[in-house]
């Protein structure tokens, strides 16, 4: 199994692996472009954003810049989505966002996580060089999901579908469909009922 394929299944990997890395450069380098990109320049930012987050093509998701993500082809949007400015995508493994979901200004979905163990989180010498181990888990967040402004979704957490997560929340375990969550750790306030 090559290191790619370790990463994006939430197996130890090594980060410093070359093709992790070409994979790494585009990823950035195709967001800093989408950034720098005017906003009168529609065409151009859209192609950039699809080419970015390939699953994006034709699925009209709305990105207000800057945005940050490190590979962009590990996120995967339905339709109908829209990210306000300054959300970080942290995409080592899967981010998935349903259809209709929308990300308040500067939310922030981590789903690299680092061992506990020090001896395997420092940096250290392998047989394959020297280098950290890092790992990551996949974050799912629901249809029809409100993410609002400064939420910090941990790597793991599924969010279910029609779900408001309040200001400022860090969710760390997974939140049932059609709840109102709110705080640091996120806990559920009440169902959102019709």
């Amino acid at each position: 199994m090559h290191e790619w394929e370790r990463m994006t299944s939430g197996r130890l990997y090594n980060p410093a692996d070359a093709e992790i890395g070409r994979h790494h450069i585009r990823g950035m380098s195709l967001c800093d472009r989408f950034n720098r990109t005017p906003l009168l320049r529609k065409k151009k930012k859209q192609k950039l954003l699809e080419k970015l987050i390939p699953s994006a093509a034709g699925k009209n998701l709305t990105v207000f810049s800057p945005m940050h993500c490190e590979y962009g082809e590990n996120i995967f949007v339905g339709r109908d989505c829209f990210m306000n400015y300054g959300c970080t995508l942290l995409d080592v493994a899967p981010i998935t966002l349903e259809d209709g979901v929308w990300l308040g200004a500067n939310v922030t979905l981590a789903t690299p996580l680092h061992p506990y163990l020090a001896e395997e989180r420092m940096i250290k010498a392998y047989p394959d060089g020297v280098h950290d181990l890092e790992y990551a888990k996949p974050i799912t967040i629901g249809n029809n999901c409100w993410i609002a402004s400064n939420v910090t979704v941990i790597g793991g957490v599924t969010i279910g579908e029609g779900c408001v997560i309040g200001a400022g929340s860090v969710v760390t375990k997974d939140v049932p469909a059609n709840s109102f969550a709110a705080g640091n750790p996120c806990r559920v306030i009440r169902v959102i009922e019709n």
